[in-house]
């Protein structure tokens, strides 16, 4: 049974997560401020960031607002994306992460990316080591492949330790987590919380009526999407989308959230009007019908090479 995570007064973690990736970056102090305050309204319970974001910005901002809110939501960090997986950079980031988070205990800590240079033991004990002193609640994977993370549950518990989360990419036209990644986390227990499930703007269908984003401003990101296939599947979405009368980023995240492993899709905007139409998967119910047609628009994985090609 994949594990259900809650807060620290209970309160179960919402269908969708927000991720605060843009806080301090493209969405300045008001902007993020208003971007907390609508996902707050719409019953968001669980908030992502990470050490890494905006040199600091997205933790300090995101700290600043919880206020009253915190124990009713699941916060969460990562540590270990620079500096490798040592028991040192885990701790001491982290510590900065609490710092900047004003906070005394995180309630999920992630390693933000495998390391292979670190023997996963001692990444493992460091985790363990800051659970024991109630510094974190659950332990979290990212961008790990799927014996990546067996190979963690085997080594933490050792620790007597438990792999609570994994996040991974996942959406409708980077499908390879449905080979190995998914139904590793059902059978492991694993709650999962996959990012970009708009493909960095393409689902919305905002780059075929000529906009700009991400795929058109780093390169990074236009070749990650950069096959003809991708964009003619986003075109398809936009034409359900016309025909059902819903939003394509409405369809694009709850086609995600709709898998029956049960993910929790982070979403994330620059701004309040952009965050809207994921925001609207929250209450949205797919119909089998529907989930079939979306998935017919791009193609069935292949068997795993279990490799992770891309990171966040």
């Amino acid at each position: 049974m994949t594990k259900h995570l809650t807060s620290p007064d209970g309160t179960p973690a919402s269908r969708l997560a927000f991720g605060t990736m843009q806080f301090g970056g493209r969405a300045d102090a008001a902007a993020s401020r208003a971007l907390f305050d609508v996902s707050i309204a719409a019953g968001i319970t669980h908030f992502d960031t990470a050490y890494v974001y905006n040199d600091g910005a997205s933790e300090k901002l995101l700290g600043a607002m919880l206020g009253a809110h915190r124990d009713r939501l699941i916060i969460a960090t990562k540590a270990a994306y620079t500096g490798g997986g040592s028991k040192k950079n885990i701790q001491d980031s982290f510590a900065i992460s609490r710092q900047r988070l004003n906070m005394d205990m995180v309630d999920i800590l992630y390693m933000h990316r495998f390391d292979p240079d670190t023997d996963l033991h001692e990444s493992m004990e460091a985790m363990a080591e800051l659970k024991s002193q109630g510094l974190i609640r659950y332990v979290g994977v990212s961008n790990f492949a799927a014996w990546q993370v067996v190979k963690a549950i085997g080594i933490a518990a050792k620790f007597d330790l438990t792999i609570d989360i994994l996040q991974p990419m996942y959406n409708l036209v980077k499908r390879q987590a449905e080979v190995e990644i998914l139904p590793m986390c059902a059978d492991q227990g694993v709650a999962c919380a996959p990012y970009s499930p708009l493909g960095g703007g393409l689902l919305t269908g905002k780059y075929g009526a000529g906009g700009a984003g991400r795929l058109t401003e780093d390169d990074r990101y236009a070749a990650r999407y950069g096959l003809d296939w991708m964009h003619q599947a986003a075109v398809g979405l936009s034409e359900v989308a016309a025909d059902v009368g819903v939003d394509a980023a409405t369809l694009a995240v709850a086609w995600a959230a709709a898998h029956p492993m049960g993910p929790t899709p982070i979403i994330s905007a620059r701004s309040v009007e952009q965050l809207q139409p994921s925001l609207a998967a929250m209450t949205y119910e797919m119909s089998p019908e529907l989930y079939a047609r979306l998935a017919a628009l791009s193609p069935t994985p292949p068997p795993a090479t279990d490799r992770i090609e891309e990171q966040e």
